[in-house]
């Protein structure tokens, strides 16, 4: 029981992660499907 929960968290760990890190660098769905004729709000 131990193992799986741990196995949870560290999915939770990495998943954060990854999304905070993928949006730093500039590879966000946002900025990577839309071109510069489309005016998206920044809020």
């Amino acid at each position: 029981m131990k193992v799986m929960l741990l196995a949870f968290v560290s999915l939770a760990v990495i998943a954060v992660a990854a999304d905070l890190i993928l949006d730093e660098i500039g590879f966000s769905a946002q900025e990577r499907s839309t071109g510069g004729a489309v005016r998206l709000d920044d809020g």
